[in-house]
């Protein structure tokens, strides 16, 4: 990836933070949710390089974001960035009851690309979107 394509990446990552951000704070969960949609809508790309770039890129930036970010909004911002490069990324939701245990996680072609596979084996999946 070139320089002026990193520096557009973490550009997106950013856009996208603040997004979520506001979102969540003017309409709460229904509106990230509706914001996520659509998937994606071009053509699509199975790059497994590009979804490694992306999830690395997101893993670095987050420290320096000003507050805390969560599964949920990690998971949303990088399915979000996924989808403008073409690659169709679920959200998905999972939980387990006890001890109770709820995470979000990006799939794509049923794998996980931001996290542990050990979630798919370990929480039932309370949404996909």
């Amino acid at each position: 990836m070139s320089r002026l394509s990193r520096s557009l990446l973490y550009f997106r990552l950013i856009k996208e933070l603040l997004r979520y951000d506001l979102f969540d704070a003017m309409l709460g969960f229904p509106g990230v949710h509706g914001g996520l949609q659509p998937r994606a809508s071009r053509p699509q790309s199975n790059d497994a390089e590009l979804e490694n770039t992306v999830c690395e890129a997101v893993r670095s930036i987050l420290p320096f974001y000003w507050k805390r970010v969560r599964c949920l909004q990690s998971s949303v911002v990088t399915a979000r960035v996924l989808r403008t490069y073409g690659t169709r990324a679920d959200v998905v939701i999972g939980y387990r009851l006890a001890p109770f245990l709820a995470h979000a996680w990006v799939e794509v072609g049923g794998r996980i690309v931001n996290d542990s596979p050990t979630f798919q084996r370990r929480l039932q999946v309370l949404e996909r979107f």
